[in-house]
């Protein structure tokens, strides 16, 4: 895989090569386009993007959790989180170069990678 990030700067460089705008205006198309979607999910409103996906905000309520090193319980206030469902086509487009090759061998990225045993004690 490529260890490479998409940015705001990356962005607003697509984006003054593909439409020809200024950098500056580049620039500030994609800082609205973020802001745009930052505000709708702020004000818990669903954000769909046709053929990549739909970013949503979910309250989840109080638990309990526990203190893995102490085991202690420790109660988890409630929080918004922000929840992305991608498309099908997005889905179907990353997918694409993890198919299984004509010759039926199984590209290397998606082989089963082993696992180390759990170092857990058995609870009891």
């Amino acid at each position: 895989m490529a260890g490479e990030t998409v940015t705001r700067a990356r962005l607003s460089e697509a984006v003054y090569q593909e439409v020809g705008l200024s950098r500056n205006e580049s620039a500030e198309l994609v800082e609205s386009v973020i802001a745009q979607i930052s505000g709708a999910l702020e004000r818990g409103e669903m954000v769909k993007i046709s053929s990549f996906g739909s970013f949503a905000v979910r309250q989840k309520g109080q638990r309990i959790g526990r203190n893995p090193k102490t085991g202690q319980e420790v109660p988890i206030s409630p929080r918004r989180v922000l929840v992305f469902r991608a498309s099908h086509a997005l889905k179907d487009q990353i997918n694409q170069g993890f198919a299984v090759a004509s010759d039926g061998e199984v590209p290397a990225a998606s082989a089963p990678v082993a696992r180390a045993p759990s170092a857990r004690a058995p609870s009891g």
